[in-house]
C-alpha cells in the first residue's frame, strides 16, 4: 500500500511539472494611437514611424486598416520628413478625416484601402 501511495504522489508531482504552462492572456489589448480603439491580435500591424528604407527603427502598433490608410495617403519620404510621430500623422488632413470616420467602427472593422492617385504616381 505504501508503494502505491508513493507512485500516485510521484505521478501527481510529474503531472504538475509536465503540465503545459498557462498561457498568459493579455486582458487589455494594445490601443491604436491613431483611432484610440483596442487592437485585436489579428488586426495588429507594427508601423515604422520613420520607414525602414529611410533608417527608421522605432515602431508603433496600429490597426491594420489605420496602417494601410497611412501608406495609401503618404509617401515614405513624406513619412520620414514630416510625419515621423503619431501627433504629426494626426495633423495630416487625410489621416485626420479617416481617424474621425473610423473611431465609430468596432475594433475588428476592416475595409479595402486604395492608394491615392498622388501616392501611386510616385
Amino acid at each position: 500500500m505504501a508503494r502505491s501511495r508513493s507512485r500516485s504522489r510521484q505521478a501527481t508531482a510529474a503531472a504538475r511539472t509536465s503540465a503545459a504552462p498557462i498561457a498568459s492572456v493579455n486582458p487589455d489589448p494594445p490601443t491604436c494611437p491613431l483611432c484610440e480603439r483596442p487592437i485585436p491580435d489579428d488586426q495588429k500591424d507594427a508601423h515604422h514611424l520613420v520607414p525602414r528604407s529611410k533608417g527608421g527603427r522605432h515602431t508603433e502598433y496600429l490597426h491594420r486598416v489605420c496602417h494601410r490608410q497611412i501608406h495609401a495617403l503618404i509617401t515614405e519620404t513624406e513619412l520620414a520628413r514630416e510625419y515621423a510621430t503619431v501627433e504629426a500623422l494626426l495633423r495630416h488632413p487625410g489621416v485626420a478625416a479617416f481617424v474621425r470616420w473610423v473611431r465609430g467602427k468596432p475594433p475588428g472593422f476592416t475595409v479595402r484601402t486604395r492608394k491615392s492617385e498622388r501616392v501611386r504616381r510616385r
